[in-house]
């Protein structure tokens, strides 16, 4: 990750037309620090360039976060259920994968692969036995950019609220919000 540097943020604000002071209001940060930095006096932290960054990507009016991607129905299994049920509710939602929640929390996830990969007579098994790592989780703020980074390696990427999953993105998420 390539951060801003001093002169990056003040030609972004610039481009706005913003303020110090709008952009400071809108970060949650004073306008005298937004001077500091812009003026290269002050090196931030790490939280407060995300809120400043996070700001003028708002201003900029095109950041697609995870909670407008996400499906907030989940279609899961639990790690105790039986492999039949998980294949089961596979087929009938059309999914290749699924996460698996226990307490609404993701623990793991499996998919049609993982089954087939198993050999036979895994039916009765419990998930827990063979399911794989988790998807990756996301806040409901996170952009798409990240979201989709995250695509380039899982299958699904979880989106969590006080680490409970209140939603799911797949890649076909992406595509369609993009389209």
């Amino acid at each position: 990750m390539e951060l801003p540097t001093p002169q990056d943020l003040r030609e972004r604000r610039t481009a706005l037309d913003l303020t110090q002071s709008a952009l400071a209001e809108m970060a949650g940060v004073s306008q005298p620090l937004i001077a500091r930095i812009e003026g290269g006096d002050v090196d931030p932290r790490l939280s407060t360039l995300r809120r400043i960054v996070a700001a003028l990507d708002e201003a900029e009016g095109g950041v697609v976060r995870a909670e407008d991607l996400m499906n907030e129905t989940l279609v899961s299994v639990a790690p105790d259920d039986a492999v039949t049920d998980a294949e089961r509710r596979m087929e009938e939602a059309a999914f290749s994968q699924l996460p698996v929640l226990q307490n609404g929390l993701p623990v793991g996830s499996i998919s049609f692969s993982d089954i087939r990969h198993e050999g036979e007579n895994v039916g009765q098994k419990a998930v827990a036995e063979i399911m794989s790592e988790q998807f990756p989780t996301v806040s409901r703020e996170d952009s798409v950019d990240k979201i989709s980074n995250l695509l380039d390696y899982y299958k699904a990427v979880i989106v969590t609220e006080s680490g409970e999953a209140v939603g799911i993105i797949t890649e076909a998420d992406i595509a369609s919000e993009l389209s």
